[in-house]
């Protein structure tokens, strides 16, 4: 459900912190984008007044105000969507570079309120896969999600490190036919639970869940369940610790 946006009075404390802090131009800049943002949308004047915004947004994570501004959120107008079935909830943003796309047969993808999705990163579906982001989760930079054959799910405030990859498929590689040939298939999709933490380039393969509260090492590759408040590092990625462990 989408929820209604701030009331006059949270949108004047805002406007008063910022007067107080960065004085008249601060003042002035966030007004600027308050203003702008009130016609975001989808549509050719919603991107239009989106842009407008970002004449005087600050970069990277600063410009995150941006999408407090509207129930839409903000959809950068460097970021591409290519996708019938995109759902998005309340206040989410959508950086630069950014590529949503719905290749043959692909499902659905579904952000819930308050995602953000850092440059560079891709979520792609097809073969009736689907991904599934749920709310208050953060993704970095340069990470894929390549929804095919069965869904990745992810719960909410999921934190999730540059150049992550979410692979919930196999590729065929039987000797008798071309590799471009060989069949993709699935033990099931991928499964990620609320609270988890991925360290910087984590790759999590066909099948796997991983419990709510868990945290993967950098660079780890998870080809197996990881249980609720583990702690996983390596490749194949072993639990080594659980967090409420006090050695």
């Amino acid at each position: 459900m989408i929820s209604l946006p701030e009331n006059s009075a949270t949108t004047w404390r805002r406007l008063q912190t910022k007067w107080q802090v960065s004085g008249l131009r601060g003042l002035f800049a966030t007004a600027w984008m308050w203003f702008w943002m009130r016609g975001a949308g989808l549509g050719y004047l919603g991107k239009i007044s989106m842009a407008i915004a970002t004449w005087l947004a600050p970069p990277y994570y600063a410009r995150r105000c941006l999408a407090r501004y509207h129930p839409r959120g903000y959809i950068a107008p460097g970021a591409t969507i290519y996708h019938q079935l995109l759902q998005l909830g309340a206040n989410v943003f959508i950086d630069d570079r950014t590529l949503i796309f719905q290749d043959r047969d692909g499902g659905e993808v579904i952000l819930g309120d308050r995602v953000h999705l850092y440059g560079d990163t891709y979520i792609q579906t097809g073969d009736a896969g689907t991904v599934v982001i749920g709310s208050d989760t953060h993704i970095q930079p340069r990470c894929q999600f390549s929804g095919y054959k069965a869904p990745i799910k992810i719960g909410s405030k999921v934190q999730i490190a540059p150049n992550c990859a979410f692979y919930p498929y196999a590729h065929g590689i039987a000797p008798e036919r071309l590799i471009k040939e060989q069949p993709l298939t699935t033990k099931g999709g991928i499964t990620i639970e609320d609270d988890v933490w991925l360290g910087y380039r984590v790759i999590v393969l066909d099948g796997v869940h991983i419990g709510k509260g868990a945290v993967i090492g950098a660079g780890s590759v998870v080809t197996q369940d990881i249980p609720a408040g583990a702690i996983a590092v390596g490749v194949p990625a072993r639990v080594v610790k659980m967090r409420d462990s006090k050695s």
